[in-house]
């Protein structure tokens, strides 16, 4: 197993069929890597966003002045006012911020432009055909399905004897990239929907979404857990029968940068997209405080982007993280920001200083349960933060499945048209997008607030694990508040996709 990139938080990659030893060294702090290089600039320049009024478009007093602090307009979402510019001088957004019209300006990145490295993060392995044989699959099932203790865990293989879902319900995975050539995801694949906003602007060149080879999995992954058909092949989704776009935002190096991550909304936004999945922080601070003007403006336009996504019809799903922050907590110490320049211990308060797009108004904050039904191990959580909880996986030393599954991880696919497991709060957030994919299918009018309060009522209320001795180790690992109906571990409760589709 490769080791984990401190700069990824959401998720870790563990190869399908590797020795029970490596689900035993999960821990907290891992993630997923990514894909895709940055746009082509000048070394020294980095990115900015400049946010102004929305609705008309920079006035020619505002592109003046940016042109006269030495920046250039790369786009601009005019429906939203944010501007995504480069610039090689280290006081453009101190400049810019000075100009009226302009409501909050800041850089989007320390590492000049473009990034170069690359994250190796191994290659999973995909299943023999005796290994899929030895699944042992029954009648009415996909061959891998056997393996899939999350799908019972919210109820989706009852689900789907009801419904699939419906193929005019797209769920869009903002992410790594996503293989449609895949065989589970290529029958659900929208690809009208699907683009590359790696550099802030969208890139519709044919198979732009994917991630090439090396790339991060992890998109692949969170689209497979969400809408692999059920199609006698490999796995199956929470929402077999919805489709799938793929709208790649990360870098080569591993960043989801702000300007990628505003034009992923949109484009989801402009596209018909009805559930948008965030299984991701946005680069480079993983919290964004609202007292220093540049991630003041990071999170106006990321907020800006997915208020409009919702206000075209999206309902906005994200993972809470992987650290076992109490996101309600009166401090924090965050040792990773930024985390592409010289990152330092310091302590925030999490209700002024922002995981974005997680603790977003309106996004659905989703926290990760293992194979017993109980907060992960790793799993970020918080009275009033987080919304709901469904299937992340956790380390089998902590919650083992009953068989015959015998991973505590979450099954997906992966690039190449292969399977494996992977952990993190970015696999229960996808379980949650494919339950509101269902909700959306089986009411096909219903506004992404009366989705989301559908998706909260239809919840298993889910009491506080208390004590909370993940490690039975005698001391507790994290402290649940709140009543059964409504807690820091588990939100509204336990995703319900029986409900979804009957109620």
């Amino acid at each position: 197993m490769t080791a984990p990139d401190p700069r990824f938080r959401r998720a870790l990659a563990i190869p399908m069929g590797m020795a029970m030893a490596t689900a035993l060294a999960f821990l907290p702090n891992v993630s997923a890597s990514a894909a895709e290089e940055s746009p082509a600039a000048d070394a020294t320049s980095l990115s900015y966003v400049v946010n102004v009024s929305p609705g008309h478009g920079p006035s020619k007093h505002v592109r003046k002045a940016i042109s006269e602090a030495g920046g250039t307009i790369v786009t601009s979402y005019d429906q939203i006012g944010v501007i995504v510019v480069h610039s090689a001088n280290p006081d453009f957004a101190k400049v810019v911020r000075t100009v009226r019209g302009v409501e909050s300006a800041g850089n989007t990145r320390n590492a000049p432009l473009p990034a170069q490295s690359t994250t190796d993060v191994g290659t999973p392995k995909v299943l023999s055909a005796a290994e899929v044989a030895d699944a042992g699959a029954v009648a009415g099932q996909d061959p891998l399905e056997p393996l899939q203790w999350d799908l019972p865990a919210i109820k989706a293989d009852k689900a789907h004897e009801k419904s699939l879902g419906s193929s005019k319900v797209t769920v869009a995975v903002i992410d790594t990239g996503v293989d449609d050539t895949h065989p589970d995801i290529a029958p659900n694949f929208d690809r009208a929907a699907s683009v590359n906003c790696v550099t802030g602007k969208p890139d519709t060149t044919d198979g732009a979404w994917r991630p090439t080879t090396g790339e991060s999995p992890h998109g692949t992954h969170v689209a497979g857990e969400i809408a692999a058909a059920k199609n006698g092949v490999g796995m199956t989704g929470v929402a077999p029968g919805v489709k799938v776009s793929g709208i790649k935002v990360s870098t080569t190096a591993g960043y989801f940068y702000t300007e990628a991550v505003v034009c992923g909304f949109v484009w989801a936004a402009e596209h018909g997209v009805d559930v948008t999945n965030n299984s991701y922080y946005t680069d480079p601070w993983y919290f964004n405080c609202k007292n220093d003007p540049d991630q003041r403006a990071l999170v106006d336009a990321v907020s800006r982007a997915s208020r409009y996504a919702e206000k075209k019809g999206a309902v906005n799903v994200a993972a809470a993280g992987n650290e076992n922050y109490d996101l309600a907590a009166d401090e924090i110490t965050d040792p990773v920001s930024p985390n592409d320049g010289t990152p330092s211990d310091r302590v925030i308060d999490p209700s002024q200083c922002l995981d974005i797009p997680t603790q977003l108004p309106g996004v659905v904050t989703v926290a990760a349960t293992g194979a017993k039904g109980i907060k992960s191990s790793f799993s970020n959580h918080g009275l009033g933060v987080i919304d709901i909880a469904a299937p992340g996986g956790d380390s089998t030393r902590f919650q083992t499945p009953a068989p015959p599954a015998t991973s505590g991880l979450i099954l997906g696919t992966l690039p190449g048209g292969g399977w494996g497991y992977m952990a993190g709060t970015s696999m229960a957030s996808p379980h949650v997008a494919g339950v509101a994919a269902l909700i959306k299918s089986t009411h096909p009018k219903a506004s992404p607030a009366l989705v989301k309060a559908l998706l909260y009522a239809e919840a298993d209320a889910t009491p506080c694990t208390d004590p909370y001795d993940i490690d039975r180790d005698g001391k507790v690992d994290a402290v649940c508040e709140g009543p059964k109906n409504y807690n820091g571990f588990y939100g509204w409760g336990t995703a319900d996709a029986l409900d979804a589709v009957t109620k």
